[in-house]
């Protein structure tokens, strides 16, 4: 099969997880560093999927490479090419299909109790995780619903933390953590984490990582296998 393009606006804010299921099921992908300059592909002819990580700036920042990636969202769209984003990747696939991204109303950081929607597409995407579940999050904006998306998820301090629409799926929130990249994270931005209602505490966001990453790591499995169902003559494993 051809490859998935997964783009990085931040050395630290990789693939995770996202890569291990990845290798796991013998999909290919190539890795498109916007960190360092690599420019966005203006051809997805060859390409089985698009995969869009977070990042600290905002999707309504005037860098050059997010209208490139908002078309490139839009091509695939066109194409039925399946499509995966998160946290900032989320909010670029939003803005693509006309949704808006704003301030969120509180800073949402570290991990909180998240939601799922009583719908069709919810009980279809999410069948395999619980009602209700701990996930990661760390975002101060957050997206509207595009119109004709389905809501999937929603936390106590965002009422959209996920949406799906055909092969499109877009998260606010990280199910691609690993226990590196919360310690990553928590070190880089230590001094910036004041504990409030929406906002965890470095020490306390490291409080029983090991478990809670087990935990999520078997929540995103089963969510990259639904969405991966899309990729043509990829054969996955028991989730499908």
């Amino acid at each position: 099969m051809q490859p998935l393009l997964i783009f990085r606006h931040i050395e630290y804010e990789g693939p995770g997880y996202l890569q291990n299921f990845l290798v796991k099921n013998n999909i290919p992908f190539r890795l498109i560093r916007i960190d360092l300059n690599e420019p966005v592909p203006s051809n997805i002819d060859n390409v089985s999927g698009l995969v869009f990580m977070g990042g600290n700036m905002s999707v309504n920042d005037e860098l050059p490479w997010i209208p490139a990636e908002i078309s490139l969202i839009r091509k695939a769209i066109e194409k039925k090419i399946p499509i995966l984003g998160h946290c900032l990747g989320g909010q670029l696939i939003a803005k693509a299909m006309g949704a808006t991204v704003t301030q969120n109303s509180v800073a949402e950081i570290g991990w909180h109790m998240t939601t799922r929607y009583d719908n069709t597409d919810s009980n279809i995407w999410l069948q395999d995780v619980d009602e209700v579940m701990e996930l990661f999050h760390w975002h101060f904006e957050s997206f509207s619903l595009p119109s004709g998306a389905s809501p999937l998820l929603k936390s106590s301090f965002c009422e959209y933390q996920g949406f799906v629409k055909d092969k499109t799926l877009a998260l606010q929130c990280h199910i691609e953590m690993t226990e590196y990249l919360v310690k990553v994270w928590v070190e880089k931005n230590r001094d910036k984490l004041i504990e409030s209602i929406s906002m965890q505490s470095a020490d306390n966001m490291l409080q029983d990582l090991s478990a809670r990453i087990d935990k999520l790591n078997s929540i995103a499995e089963k969510i990259y296998c639904k969405w991966a169902k899309g990729l043509q003559g990829q054969m996955l494993n028991k989730y499908l």
